[in-house]
């Protein structure tokens, strides 16, 4: 019996994750998915187990890759506005990356899934919750220092910010350029509460 050529795993991952992203969970099919990954399908079983499994660890892998801007910038500012505002500025840059497909995998990869997908359209509901329980946490500090007010509704500034960046991935989805998104995210800093009187 012949032995099946080795491949590279990352490579094909890579791929994978590419073709998952431009065409969405389920309009991808395993037939695409091996042409693109350069393996024939007893391979991609044996390596990533089903196409269910293969979309997670692809996720996964934009996680930690494509995906990683936010996290970070989450991290490194010192304020929760300047935090905020450096996503916007960055996901204009990312969504509109032409050496990679337009929009946010996590957000775009399963919009119009069956019910047979439900684990799919869960598990990314999960990364997008995450996302604005994150930006919730750094708007939450700078009201802890002060420098937002007391009252301000950090629940509902965090889903705003959210619901901008989805819409920036639609839009680039739609063919918008970078210094568009620039100015969505721009006016979208402009809804950011006013600093409490001394």
């Amino acid at each position: 019996m012949a032995r099946q050529r080795a491949f590279d795993r990352e490579v094909a991952l890579e791929q994978a994750l590419l073709t998952f992203w431009r065409h969405g969970y389920e309009a991808t099919s395993v037939a695409e998915l091996t042409a693109a990954m350069g393996i024939r399908p007893p391979s991609l079983y044996a390596a990533f187990g089903d196409k269910q499994r293969l979309f997670e660890e692809a996720v996964r892998r934009y996680q930690e890759t494509y995906g990683a801007f936010t996290p970070r910038a989450l991290a490194e500012e010192p304020t929760g506005r300047a935090a905020v505002e450096r996503v916007l500025r960055e996901t204009a840059a990312e969504h509109t990356d032409d050496s990679h497909p337009a929009g946010c995998m996590i957000i775009t990869a399963a919009v119009n899934c069956g019910p047979e997908s439900a684990e799919v359209q869960e598990l990314l509901r999960e990364f997008r919750e995450a996302g604005k329980a994150a930006l919730k946490a750094r708007i939450d500090d700078d009201v802890a220092a002060g420098r937002l007010p007391a009252d301000t509704d950090t629940t509902g500034l965090a889903t705003f910010y959210a619901t901008v960046i989805q819409g920036m991935s639609t839009q680039a989805r739609d063919g918008a350029s970078h210094a568009a998104l620039l100015r969505v995210a721009t006016l979208a800093m402009s809804a950011w509460p006013a600093a409490p009187s001394p």
